[in-house]
């Protein structure tokens, strides 16, 4: 495959795990646009710096030089220091969408991805919309809140009922940037494996 296939959705919806698994599948890199946002706003949370504060956050990111390594798993160095094991908190969970929600953050990150040269599995929010509107595979995964938070409560030390309530106010801010491209395939995952989604990805791609 030598183009760029995109998978979109909200939090907790599959995209990472999907992504790596059709990367794999297709013998291509994967890159999560996501990291770049929980590394802006670790390193805002690291300053002292005001989430809200768009300029203040585009001054901590300009004076740094931040970026993905793309591979089996994403890794985001800054200055050189690899940040990816400090970027799966609930603290960075808590303040990352107010960090994406600026226009200035959102170019740096598009920015940041644009470095990465293709054929590659962009997943994120908005990769086929407003990142790689050019690609010609475009997916967008979806699920309940219930059973993303169920998953979500898997992978951080917090119990569901807490996982659930962040979610939903994350769901909330991230309405205007995640709505799939016009031209993306839907997939409901919320009764099907990891397997059964990875399968279907796959089968559409060949179409």
């Amino acid at each position: 495959m030598r183009g760029i296939v995109t998978l979109d959705g909200p939090s907790a919806s599959g995209k990472s795990s999907v992504a790596k698994r059709v990367a794999e599948a297709l013998g291509v890199p994967y890159l999560s646009s996501g990291l770049l946002y929980r590394a802006a706003a670790l390193l805002a949370l690291r300053a002292g710096v005001d989430p809200k504060d768009e300029a203040g956050l585009l001054r901590l990111l300009e004076a740094q030089r931040v970026r993905l390594v793309p591979g089996r798993e994403n890794r985001v160095l800054a200055d050189g220091e690899d940040l990816t094991p400090f970027l799966h908190t609930l603290e960075v969970d808590r303040v990352v969408s107010e960090v994406a929600r600026h226009p200035g953050v959102r170019a740096w990150v598009n920015e940041r991805l644009k470095e990465v040269p293709p054929p590659f599995v962009a997943e994120g929010r908005d990769m086929g919309t407003a990142v790689f509107p050019e690609a010609p595979h475009k997916f967008y995964l979806t699920a309940s809140p219930e059973v993303r938070a169920r998953r979500r409560a898997k992978e951080r030390p917090s119990d569901y009922e807490a996982v659930l309530r962040d979610l939903l106010v994350r769901d909330e801010r991230d309405k205007a940037q995640s709505a799939p491209a016009p031209d993306a395939l839907v997939l409901d995952t919320s009764g099907m494996t990891l397997d059964e989604v990875v399968a279907w990805v796959l089968a559409h791609l060949k179409d």
